[in-house]
């Protein structure tokens, strides 16, 4: 059962997790009219930057050496190369590929987080629990397709992102409750920017296309990226971690199939076909089974 002290935290978490399920849509249309992923990366962080800006403690550091390197661990690990991973693979893959491979974070992080943090180690029912829930998602995502189109790229760079995102979930664990929430997620952006930098001096610059940033589908879809998908969820995903626990908040992340088969029907038209809705049955046993306490 959940404390009733923990349900603005759980809320939180399926609120971040539900606007997540939709931002692979807003990516891809972005993604798919001209902006390279590696800048739009940079606008959304940079709009979040400048939003969280207002309403952060104005320090600049953190109290000692040691907490600084961890928080650009989180912007490098949470910040640029998770999204440049989650972004060049929309480019190559598909969205359901990328969706489901993505959506491994929660069994990345449980193992991460747990070979460094006992207190946090899944029992065995509960890691089958993970388990069924990633087969239940996938189902959900496939929707009645059982031919997933192979990308080496794309899909590698998928799972490098879920990998990604475990660490930054296990670092993240370190600096939660002793610093605010507001900072951290300022810091995070700050260091996603600043090491995305050196990716426009060493890869390839930023591309600034005033034409194509000028189209309502284009700069809409960055602003909402921006302002909710970035500033809005990480405020809520940071704070939500320090309350609820690593592992049980990402195995959140298992439910954003719920949310994008939704978001498909409602506004793609998309057909929930009777796999998607075995899949769904499957994927709340397998969930019940992952939060269930330890006997």
């Amino acid at each position: 059962m959940i404390e009733k002290s923990k349900i603005l935290p759980w809320l939180a978490a399926v609120a971040t997790v539900a606007i997540w399920a939709e931002t692979f849509i807003s990516s891809k249309v972005v993604i798919g009219r001209g902006v390279h992923p590696a800048d739009l990366f940079f606008y959304r962080f940079v709009i979040a930057y400048i939003f969280i800006w207002i309403i952060s403690p104005k320090k600049l550091l953190s109290e000692n050496w040691k907490d600084e390197l961890l928080f650009v661990a989180l912007g490098v690990t949470g910040g640029s190369l998770y999204f440049l991973a989650e972004n060049t693979a929309l480019e190559y893959s598909t969205a359901s590929n990328v969706a489901i491979l993505v959506s491994s974070a929660p069994l990345m992080t449980a193992l991460v987080v747990g070979a460094f943090h006992k207190e946090e180690r899944l029992s065995p029912g509960q890691l089958a629990g993970s388990l069924i829930a990633f087969v239940g998602m996938a189902l959900v995502v496939l929707n009645g397709s059982l031919v997933l189109h192979i990308s080496p790229v794309g899909d590698s760079m998928a799972i490098g992102a879920a990998l990604m995102w475990a660490f930054y979930s296990l670092i993240l664990r370190k600096v939660s409750g002793r610093y605010d929430t507001v900072f951290i997620t300022r810091k995070v952006f700050a260091y996603g920017l600043v090491t995305m930098l050196f990716y426009f001096l060493i890869v390839r610059p930023l591309n600034f296309d005033r034409t194509v940033l000028a189209e309502p589908a284009v700069w809409g879809n960055i602003v909402y990226l921006g302002t909710v998908a970035s500033l809005l969820c990480f405020l809520m995903w940071n704070w939500a971690i320090g309350k609820i626990g690593t592992v049980k908040t990402t195995n959140l992340i298992y439910g954003q199939s719920f949310f994008t088969m939704f978001i498909a029907s409602v506004v793609l038209g998309e057909k929930i076909t009777p796999m998607a809705i075995l899949g769904a049955m499957i994927l709340v046993i397998g969930m019940m089974l992952a939060f269930k306490r330890r006997a």
